[in-house]
């Protein structure tokens, strides 16, 4: 199974839906069209140039842990030296940073592609993107001279270190201690488990964010502190200096991912600085936790874009049988699979999950960019609450989308969709994990209704319903989408008296919350 690029699609959802040239002048970053199109160029070209290749022997190889040191599978040192040296690993990075602020209406484009390519190996830059944004946003002036810029080239890795054994979406349970040290540092103590890029051999140095607790911290969520506490301790000059006291004492041995490293990290004391204020720790990782949900989103849109094309390149070239209305291709001793409308609507199916997802992503994107770049003020913040709102749709959403996608190719491989060379079994192993990390797709069900719908009595999604109402009577007009515009605007009536009938349901017992979120979830993507 080989792996291209959708750039047709990518680039109507850009331009045409979208109108990223004019959100790019409202960005004032300079980009136009010209350029955005090159950077989905080389982006193409490097993913199923460099990327994909590496796909199959990374699941067979998978990575190994030797004498507290991990090996990644061949291929994905290189790999990773292209990324950082064609500036890939910038993309989004701050500019005064050394990134180049590209905005994530294009970025995530790119994120799809490696994603569709190699799922293992976007795992180990996609974190570090995230460390980014929350000692940026949280960290002091000291940690991001001597941190941001290597992490921004992609020199250095980043990962997010919250999950302990007992620890897991209860975060009030863990256990990592922090003990403040004469010179303002602490040593962090305790055991975290699930950690994606943990260790590897890829980046000169990777900076972990770790929860942990305070001496004197209150118990459950409200005492818990976000520190940095690197592999290699940064030189005044920006260099890797001492090596810190913590190390990987395992690896986890995985149904899918297999090319990625899932580590337990073991911190003995380690040095670490203090990210934000004590005890504000967790709202400073929602920080990183937001987009790297948003990441694990763009992961299911990946897979199910690659079992898509796998499925679609499959039925144009397996003969079996005729077409049920006579042969459609007499010449040959059967007609391809294609021809047969059962395959057809697993093939539309997955076209439409893909297509319509990625149009979602993009509309996320987009209010993340506006978020942090508009101009003014209210508008940055009502993006904000917007993005809030769809991130748990996103990331749920998507990721189911990129299971069903995959199950349905290997149906339409038949018997060679269960076999391993043929590599799309591989893609349902993969994307099993996607519904797990960063926050179950129950949690984020759980998260939509109970924070985002209760939150505000349903405004927010209020608001978003509207738009798309005003949007169909601006339609409605256009011959060509009349009756479209009519058949939406009935579903938005329908998703009104719904989001009405849940709220009154989970007001008067709390327990319909967790009963109705899910299906109320899926619906609403």
């Amino acid at each position: 199974m080989s792996y291209q690029a959708p750039l047709r699609d990518m680039r109507f959802v850009l331009h045409e839906l979208f109108d990223i040239s004019g959100h790019c002048a409202l960005l004032d970053n300079g980009l136009d069209r010209e350029l955005i199109d090159g950077v989905l160029e080389e982006g193409a070209r490097y993913a199923a140039g460099v990327v994909a290749p590496l796909n199959r022997n990374s699941d067979e190889q998978g990575v190994t842990l030797e004498n507290g040191a991990v090996s990644t599978p061949a291929g994905f040192v290189e790999a990773y030296r292209q990324y950082v040296d064609n500036g890939w690993a910038s993309m989004t990075g701050p500019s005064e940073y050394g990134g180049q602020a590209l905005p994530q209406l294009l970025a995530c484009n790119f994120h799809e592609m490696l994603m569709s390519a190699l799922l293992s190996f976007r795992i180990y830059s996609g974190l570090t993107e995230g460390a980014v944004l929350a000692l940026y946003k949280h960290g002091s002036d000291a940690l991001k001279q001597a941190y941001l810029h290597k992490l921004v080239s992609g020199q250095w890795a980043g990962t997010m270190c919250l999950t302990e054994p007992q620890a897991g979406t209860d975060l009030a349970l863990l256990r990592t201690r922090a003990e403040p040290q004469a010179d303002g540092s602490y040593k962090v103590s305790g055991s975290k488990i699930f950690i994606s890029g943990g260790e590897q051999d890829l980046s000169e140095n990777i900076v972990h964010l770790v929860l942990a607790r305070l001496p004197d911290a209150p118990a459950g969520v409200k005492g818990i502190s976000l520190l940095l506490v690197p592999k290699f301790i940064a030189n005044a000059d920006g260099t890797p200096g001492a090596r810190n006291a913590l190390s990987c004492g395992a690896i986890e041995h995985k149904m899918g991912i297999k090319g990625a490293a899932t580590c337990v990290m073991n911190f003995d004391g380690a040095s670490g600085w203090i990210v934000g204020e004590p005890n504000q720790g967790l709202a400073c990782m929602f920080t990183m936790m937001n987009d790297a949900r948003f990441q694990v989103g763009l992961q299911g849109l990946g897979i199910g874009e690659a079992a898509f094309q796998g499925a679609l390149g499959y039925a144009r070239e397996r003969l079996q049988s005729r077409a049920l209305s006579g042969a459609a291709e007499p010449h040959k001793v059967a007609d391809p699979i294609i021809v047969h409308p059962d395959v057809r609507r697993m093939l539309l199916t997955q076209k439409t999950l893909v297509e319509g997802s990625r149009m979602l992503a993009a509309y996320c994107a987009r209010q993340l960019d506006l978020e942090h770049g508009h101009p003014d003020a209210a508008a940055r913040k009502a993006a904000g609450k917007s993005a809030a709102l769809l991130i748990p749709i996103v990331k749920a959403f998507f990721t189911d989308m990129g299971q069903e996608a995959a199950s349905l190719a290997v149906q339409v491989y038949g018997g060679h969709g269960y076999i391993r060379e043929w590599g799309i079994e591989q893609l349902m192993r993969d994307s099993r994990i996607t519904q797990l990390y960063e926050g179950t797709n129950g949690i984020q069900a759980l998260d939509y209704i109970r924070r985002k719908l209760l939150g505000d009595g349903g405004a927010e999604l209020s608001a978003l319903q509207a738009e798309f109402s005003q949007l169909c009577d601006q339609q409605a007009a256009r011959p060509a989408l009349a009756e479209l515009a009519r058949t939406v605007q009935a579903r938005l009536g329908e998703w009104r008296e719904l989001s009405a009938e849940v709220i009154a349901a989970s007001q008067r017992d709390p327990q319909e919350i967790g009963a109705t979120s899910v299906d109320f979830l899926q619906y609403s993507a």
